[in-house]
């Protein structure tokens, strides 16, 4: 089963262009972008993030849910208490770091466990 990223942005550009970067290299990683509120405005969105990590699930994959500011991971909290906490996870760490770290581990295989602790020990990585 492989792992696949939700990224979680107060901001629906800055979701998008997380996954733009990661993306380029994790090419065969499924990532979905939950940015900003239902209206475009900035915010997050309940069911933006709950219909994305869905989604994944339901074309077989687990999930690693990736977060830019404290609210955003409020959001995603109350989705972690509707789904499987087998399939998804919260990956703390720094959101671009930690979503390019967590794409190139789901890449190569990595596992769920793998993927999460990859985005948690980018916040290591020197500046």
């Amino acid at each position: 089963m492989a792992v696949a990223l939700v990224i979680v942005s107060h901001s629906v550009k800055l979701a998008e262009g997380v996954v733009e970067l990661a993306s380029q290299m994790a090419r065969d990683v499924a990532f979905r972008a939950a940015g900003g509120t239902e209206d475009g405005d900035l915010g997050t969105s309940f069911d933006k993030v709950y219909g994305a990590v869905e989604e994944l699930l339901a074309d077989g994959h687990e999930v690693a849910i990736l977060t830019d500011l404290g609210s955003a991971t409020m959001t995603v909290e109350s989705v972690l208490e509707m789904v499987d906490p087998d399939r998804v996870r919260f990956a703390p760490g720094p959101l671009v770091e930690g979503a390019v770290a967590a794409a190139v581990t789901a890449q190569v295989g990595g596992g769920l466990a793998a993927v999460v602790e990859a985005a948690k020990a980018s916040d290591a990585f020197p500046g």
